[in-house]
């Protein structure tokens, strides 16, 4: 059974948000340094906690499969998507979507009018899965040092 729950009601989010963070990071291969990793990995509340963050987890019986996050983005009603990821084991089952869905929700929610992300070229099935939860291409909101990187945005 999938069940997505707040971060915030999970007693060990810590410790469950490192493991999948972790295993995003290793399965991108990249180095996320430039975005304080080490400080997310540690606390990941303090960056996409209450009032204006959030953090989801999805599990699957009872085991956390995959998580995404929101954050905002300076002082505008604008907010980001960040850590969609989902365990390779438990991809097209619905889960990403249903992440997705749930993050878009609790950004209406916090009163944001727009939602950024930043990819890789080389995630084409992300991208897709972005375009169908109505995501566009756009120009760069800030210097992601990467190759590759695609950003995109969609009116909430």
């Amino acid at each position: 059974m999938k069940e997505i729950i707040d971060a915030s009601a999970i007693k060990d989010i810590a410790g469950i948000a490192c493991m999948l963070f972790l295993e995003y990071a290793t399965e991108l291969n990249v180095d996320l340094s430039f975005q304080n990793f080490s400080q997310e990995l540690e606390d990941p509340l303090s960056k996409y906690g209450t009032p204006a963050g959030a953090l989801f987890i999805a599990f699957y019986n009872n085991e956390p499969v995959g998580c995404i996050a929101l954050q905002p983005i300076s002082l505008t009603q604008t907010c980001e998507m960040k850590r969609l990821y989902v365990k390779p084991d438990f991809r097209n089952m619905g889960i990403a979507t249903t992440l997705v869905e749930a993050l878009s929700k609790r950004a209406k929610e916090l009163g944001y009018t727009r939602m950024v992300l930043d990819t890789l070229d080389k995630l084409v099935p992300a991208i897709a899965l972005y375009q169908r939860h109505g995501f566009i291409k756009t120009t760069s909101y800030y210097n992601n040092p990467l190759p590759g990187v695609v950003y995109m945005t969609k009116e909430l």
